[in-house]
């Protein structure tokens, strides 16, 4: 195992230790927790507070969606582990402005669990809260079972548009309506090509050859849906697409945004290259590309390989998804140019 680090129980703690000190006007830690992040503007008089978590590893996912008209709060654990409900709930109480706090997260048991039970101490506290839960991995259950999906890339429109509602003072209702409404509308399905190896473990989560790849293979390298001789980037994508456009479905005449993601170790060549021929198959299929995103948006540290998002967008969406907002970590405005 090559990786740089100090040691592999301080990876976690000294990553965020790193942030804060790279970013002190926009980040900070919240009050009593060890592996916190929140906006320093937060808690916001009138808002909505918006937290989210996961396990560590998947930079940017979740950490770096943290800052103004996105995220106010993030919790993480140890590598591909749940933060605990104790740090959750420290974040909910700093976050809080009166107007309760939005859970977001993806679709993992110990998330679930953990979220809320700090759901549970945050009644007792007085704080409302609510819950919605990322499922955009069409590879991880079939049409009909969304609710068991993983939540993977794709959480990071249900980010930008609760985010966007919650900065126009919307009611806790309804920031969580639009993001129930962005995780309706988002389709996701990936490829991995190679592994990546947990720095507590030092051993590569799962063995697959070097002329191999596996398409719908979650981000904690969960089983996909098939393994195969290495196909060209045309041939993955047409795969990737198909299945998404299939599921929703994406019909002629729908606008969309796409979001190409890698998975950590794949060039933005190769990520070009995918997103060539997604605008292809989109522009035979009669359907709109409004929207684009190419880069690392939720990784598994180390491997290679993929993924490929679809959200459909109506009005009020494409006006959500425009609106301002900033994440410092990923040094850049998300928002349209």
């Amino acid at each position: 195992m090559k990786k740089i680090i100090n040691s592999t129980e301080q990876v976690v703690d000294e990553m965020i230790e790193g942030m804060l000190r790279a970013y002190p006007e926009h980040l900070k830690r919240a009050p009593n927790t060890k592996r916190t992040v929140m906006f320093t503007k937060a808690p916001v008089e009138g808002k909505v507070g918006i937290i989210t978590g996961g396990g560590s590893g998947h930079l940017p996912l979740f950490l770096g969606y943290t800052g103004q008209g996105l995220l106010d709060g993030t919790a993480v654990g140890d590598v591909f582990s749940s933060p605990s409900s104790k740090e959750i709930f420290e974040l909910t109480k700093a976050v809080n402005a009166g107007k309760g706090v939005l859970y977001l997260y993806g679709n993992y048991g110990g998330d679930i669990m953990n979220f809320d039970m700090a759901a549970d101490m945050a009644e007792d506290e007085d704080i409302d809260t609510a819950t919605s839960i990322g499922c955009d991995d069409v590879a991880s259950a079939p049409k009909g079972q969304e609710d068991k999906r993983r939540g993977i890339a794709g959480i990071f429109y249900a980010y930008k548009i609760a985010g966007a509602k919650a900065a126009q003072g919307a009611s806790l209702e309804e920031v969580k309506q639009w993001a129930d409404s962005a995780i309706a509308a988002t389709r996701t399905m990936g490829v991995a090509l190679s592994p990546c190896t947990i720095p507590a473990a030092g051993e590569p989560t799962f063995t697959i050859g070097d002329e191999e790849m596996e398409i719908g293979m979650g981000i904690h390298g969960e089983k996909g849906v098939q393994r195969g001789k290495l196909k060209t980037a045309d041939e993955i994508t047409q795969i990737m697409t198909e299945k998404v456009i299939e599921d929703l479905p994406f019909n002629k005449g729908d606008e969309v945004s796409v979001l190409v993601n890698g998975l950590g170790a794949t060039a933005p060549m190769e990520l070009y290259i995918l997103f060539r021929k997604v605008s292809m198959i989109l522009e035979d299929k009669g359907i709109c590309v409004c929207r684009s995103y190419v880069g690392e948006y939720a990784t598994s540290m180390e491997m290679k390989g993929a993924s490929i998002t679809l959200f459909r967008l109506d009005d009020d969406l494409k006006r959500l998804l425009d609106a301002p907002s900033y994440s410092p970590f990923l040094l850049q405005q998300l928002q349209k140019a």
